[in-house]
C-alpha cells in the first residue's frame, strides 16, 4: 500500500495519447480500488508537464504517428518515468505507448525513431494495419485469463531477453510474431484496446496487487458478462 494510504494512478499525456479510449484504463482502476476500500486518485499529466515520479501506477495510450513521436521526445527529456520505474512503480502501456517504451519504433515514414528505453523491445511498421479482435492467452507465470481486446495498429514488435512475452495469439496479430505484449518486473506492454482493462479486470487486479498488496475478490458480474459476449463473437464454438 502507497506510505500515505492514496494510490497514485498517473495518466501520461492525455493531450497526446488518448485516441482508442484507453483513459479507461484509469477509470477502472480507480473503480476496483475504491470498492475495495482503498482511497485513490487519478493525475492527469499533459505534455507540457512533468511526469511526477511518486505515482504507484502509470498509464500510457494509444495514438497517431506524430503525437506519438512527440510524446517519446519529451519523455525521453523528461526521465520522470524511468525514475518511477527504476524504483518499482507498476505501468500498463497500450499500443503507441507500448513502442515508445522500447528503444524504437517506426515513425510516420517507417524511420526508427528513439523511444525511451523502458522496455528491451523495438518495433517497426508491419505490410498491412491490424484491425479487429484480439484474443490471446497469458504467460502461466501470470496466472491471468484469457486476454480479450480490440487491436488497431501497423507495429510489429521485436522482443529481447529483458522482456517475457505477455501472452500468445489466438486470434489476431499482436506483435507480429505469434504473441502479443511483453512484461518486465511490474512493466506490462500491450496492443489491446478496448480499454484492456475493461475487458481484462484481472490485469487490472494485477497492478492493484503490484501496488497495494493482496486485494480481496469482487463481484465481476457484469465484467465477465461484457468477456463472454466479446469472446464469443470471435472464438469458434
Amino acid at each position: 500500500m502507497p506510505s500515505d494510504s492514496t494510490l497514485r494512478i498517473v495518466w501520461i499525456y492525455p493531450d497526446l495519447l488518448s485516441t482508442y479510449g484507453d483513459q479507461g484504463n484509469a477509470l477502472v482502476l480507480e473503480q476496483r480500488a475504491r470498492r475495495r476500500g482503498i482511497d485513490a486518485e487519478v493525475v492527469h499529466v499533459r505534455s507540457a508537464d512533468p511526469v511526477p515520479e511518486t505515482g504507484d501506477i502509470y498509464l500510457i495510450g494509444g495514438g497517431e504517428d506524430r503525437p506519438q513521436i512527440l510524446a517519446a521526445e519529451r519523455l525521453r527529456r523528461d526521465g520522470g518515468l524511468h525514475r518511477a520505474i527504476a524504483r518499482g512503480a507498476a505501468m500498463l502501456a497500450v499500443c503507441a505507448g507500448y513502442q515508445i517504451m522500447g528503444s524504437t519504433f517506426g515513425g510516420e515514414e517507417g524511420q526508427p525513431v528513439d523511444g525511451i528505453g523502458v522496455l528491451d523491445i523495438s518495433s517497426t511498421r508491419g505490410p498491412a494495419r491490424a484491425v479487429g479482435e484480439l484474443v490471446a492467452e497469458v504467460d502461466s507465470a501470470l496466472n491471468l485469463p484469457t486476454l480479450t481486446g480490440f487491436e488497431n495498429h501497423m507495429g510489429v514488435t521485436q522482443l529481447g531477453p529483458g522482456v517475457k512475452p505477455l501472452s500468445q495469439v489466438v486470434t489476431g496479430v499482436g506483435n507480429g510474431n505469434g504473441f502479443e505484449g511483453c512484461y518486465a518486473g511490474h512493466v506490462v506492454g500491450t496492443y489491446l484496446h478496448g480499454p484492456a482493462l475493461a475487458r481484462n479486470p484481472a490485469l487490472a487486479d494485477l497492478l492493484l496487487t503490484w501496488s497495494a498488496g493482496d486485494l480481496p475478490p469482487l463481484d465481476d458480474r457484469w465484467y465477465e458478462a461484457l468477456r463472454t459476449e466479446r469472446l464469443s463473437a470471435v472464438l469458434p464454438r
